[in-house]
């Protein structure tokens, strides 16, 4: 398999069909991949396998995603308000566990930890019902303008408060990471639900406010394509405002707000995803985050697809 040079792999891919970590990567490196993001499904015990393959160096780890090592709480998981949380004891706990993730990705030689900030707490879960709207009735629809019209109160009402917390949660965060000398950047991902932290302008009053650490923003296209068509942000325009404070990039494409798919294969569009590609060129670390529904086949097209656009624009 062509060697994919300094382009990395996400574990999302194929960890439900793994419990041995190093079996895990072996499938990943037969892609042709020399470097894997670990995602937050990794557990302590996928480990005990995976480290004896970095000491040897049959693979490199380009990053970490927090929570690393998975941890079994929800608290703490994906789609919580993780740094953003009001209860002092959660929040410190948050800030513990972000710091490990950090240790973990230096150990292993890793660049960056990717970061999911927070999100606006909803009694209901607004984003499904958003999502069943859009597909059912449309974006258009009474019923949608008036669902998205309850996230955007409750959102304006609260988000100012949440980002202020996770503000001083990285503050914390960076201040540990220099005192221990963790020399790994925070990227702060572009979520996939529209009550999540943060939209780009969020990221941006994050990341200023943060001016000199080693914070900036995880640019997720996938999920930036959702955000855009739900209506929450303009994922291009607003995309040029970041540039110059990239971490990574999550690469893959969205269909409908089906999202972690092969960029241009699976959608068979040939020129939609070219828009993401000056950020895609910008990211030190360029991370492919596909669904295991992705075939070998379709991966390397994708990657054949996306390096021949890239190598037009004179950036490979």
């Amino acid at each position: 398999m062509e060697d994919k040079g300094i382009f990395s792999f996400s574990t999302c891919w194929n960890i439900k069909r793994h419990t041995a970590g190093d079996a895990m990567l072996r499938e990943i490196r037969d892609l042709g991949f020399q470097r894997v993001e670990l995602n937050y499904n990794v557990t302590k015990e996928m480990l005990e396998t995976i480290e004896p393959m970095l000491e040897r160096g049959e693979m490199g780890i380009s990053s970490v995603h927090n929570t690393f090592p998975h941890v079994q709480d929800s608290d703490y998981g994906t789609d919580s308000v993780l740094l953003g949380f009001e209860d002092e004891e959660k929040r410190q706990r948050a800030i513990e566990l972000l710091i490990g993730s950090a240790k973990y990705a230096q150990r292993y030689g890793g660049e960056a930890v990717v970061v999911h900030p927070g999100e606006i707490p909803f009694p209901n879960d607004i984003s499904k019902e958003l999502e069943q709207i859009y597909n059912g009735e449309g974006r258009d629809s009474n019923a949608y303008r008036s669902k998205w019209a309850e996230l955007m109160e409750r959102r304006e009402a609260y988000s100012a408060g949440y980002v202020q917390k996770i503000i001083e949660s990285l503050d914390e965060v960076c201040n540990r990471a220099v005192s221990e000398g963790l020399n790994v950047r925070f990227g702060i991902e572009t979520r996939s639900k529209p009550q999540q932290i943060p939209t780009l302008a969020e990221a941006k009053t994050i990341i200023k406010a943060l001016k000199g650490a080693p914070v900036g923003i995880w640019y997720d296209t996938g999920h930036a394509i959702m955000m855009d068509r739900l209506g929450l942000y303009d994922s291009v325009a607003e995309m040029e405002g970041l540039m110059d404070d990239i971490v990574g990039v999550h690469i893959h494409e969205t269909i409908g707000l089906s999202d972690h798919w092969c960029p241009y294969v699976n959608s068979g569009n040939m020129e939609f995803y070219d828009a993401y590609l000056p950020m895609i060129e910008r990211a030190r670390v360029k991370v492919y985050e596909l669904k295991a529904a992705c075939q070998p086949e379709e991966i390397a097209e994708s990657h054949r697809l996306l390096m021949a656009k890239l190598a037009r624009r004179g950036q490979v």
